[in-house]
């Protein structure tokens, strides 16, 4: 079985203690690519390092994720715009809006995640989209770029059937996690309705981690609880699941 984990922070301080450990029990269980998504300038030394120690398997991203969109912002696009220049990524990301801690700086998050998805355009990269108590004002804002071929994932979708099939519509994929596993979450009726050809696993690693873990650190090896309830939503083996999700995962990242 092989996977693809399209969304983990392996190089966050969480795992610099046992890290090797995490990308071999990974491996043990089929995941054979790990895609970095970036925060801010503050982690952009330790995602470079992580990629370079495994430069088969890890593979950075490059942005600034909405909840690190303070006064500085300008500066912080700054780096990211001149690492774009620099050298190839595998998308631009995380970006997108949070309004659940702290809306002061709400409009310099709609001009950053404009401006990031422009560069996306310009460059040629998926997108990968964070967004939280902020769905619809999201799904806007891509919709008013779907006629430039901007592509991505919509990163741990928790939304309705509806903002699914909007997603879905403006030729994106589902990022699938751990949320899938708790038992209120909703999300399991909704990916029922959902072709798996929509569909990209991922962990976010180090946080929200599936049952039966939840409450300790995710890892990337977790990836095969995700598949297993994927499986039995869809009443389908756990190898057409990662079959589909793994080709889904290298269509949108080349």
């Amino acid at each position: 079985m092989k996977l693809i984990d399209t969304h983990t922070h392996l190089y966050l301080s969480d795992f610099t203690a046992d890290i090797d450990e995490v990308i071999k029990r990974a491996g043990d269980e089929g995941v054979g690519k790990f895609y970095l998504p970036a925060i801010d300038s503050s982690e952009t030394e330790n995602l470079f390092a992580l990629e370079k120690k495994y430069p088969d398997k890890c593979f950075a991203m490059m942005g600034l994720h909405p909840c690190s969109v303070k006064e500085n912002y300008k500066e912080e696009l700054n780096m990211v715009y001149n690492w774009l220049q620099k050298r190839k990524f595998a998308a631009i990301g995380e970006i997108g809006l949070d309004f659940y801690w702290d809306k002061t700086f709400t409009e310099q998050q709609y001009k950053s995640f404009q401006q990031q998805i422009e560069w996306a355009i310009q460059f040629n990269l998926p997108v990968v989209i964070h967004t939280r108590e902020a769905m619809q004002e999201t799904i806007d804002v891509v919709k008013e770029h779907t006629s430039k071929n901007l592509r991505g994932i919509f990163h741990c979708f928790s939304g309705t059937l509806q903002n699914a099939l909007d997603i879905i519509d403006a030729k994106f994929y589902l990022g699938i996690g751990g949320v899938i596993t708790y038992k209120n979450s909703g999300l399991a009726e909704v990916i029922k309705e959902i072709d798996l050809k929509h569909i990209v696993l991922e962990t976010d690693a180090p946080y929200l981690t599936p049952v039966p873990f939840r409450g300790k650190r995710n890892e990337s090896s977790y990836l095969k609880y995700i598949v297993q309830k994927i499986s039995e939503i869809k009443n389908i083996s756990i190898e057409e699941v990662a079959a589909i999700t793994t080709q889904n995962a290298e269509d949108i990242f080349g």
